[in-house]
């Protein structure tokens, strides 16, 4: 049994998301892990963790209309205003969203589905440098 940790740093330029599968498989293989347990978990509030689909781009683009939407930026509904009006309706995204992940390895392999990546959400506008800690249990 064994535990290991990483920092993955992403700079990001607006709001999107981010893939880093190939990132998180490259550091699984390149550590020989071959049975147990990755948690991934964002070190901030305003950006979220996701399993998304990685085939058509048009699923990101209507997941961003869609929390755009559902948390506008408008600071005449929010209280707290003082880092720009995209700060409130990221911290309710992220509310809404994943800070944390696990996922399994089993053989050397991430077990994702088809057609499922792991993306890194950005909610703010501006560029931003995010941390991802992988921390894998097992073998």
């Amino acid at each position: 049994m064994k535990q290991e940790f990483y920092n993955l740093n992403i700079k990001t330029n607006g709001q999107k998301l981010y893939e880093f599968t190939n990132d998180t498989i490259h550091w699984i293989a390149q550590n020989n892990f071959k049975n147990g347990i990755l948690n991934l978990c964002i070190q901030h509030t305003s950006a979220s963790l996701i399993v998304q689909e990685n085939a058509d781009p048009d699923v990101q683009t209507d997941l961003i209309n869609y929390f755009d939407k559902l948390a506008p930026m408008d600071n005449k509904l929010y209280v707290h205003t003082t880092e720009g009006k995209d700060d409130m309706p990221a911290h309710i995204k992220s509310a809404l969203t994943n800070n944390q992940i696990s996922l399994s390895v089993k053989d050397s392999e991430l077990l994702l589905g088809t057609w499922q990546g792991i993306y890194l959400f950005e909610h703010r506008l501006e560029a931003q440098e995010r941390t991802i800690i992988h921390h894998f249990i097992g073998e």
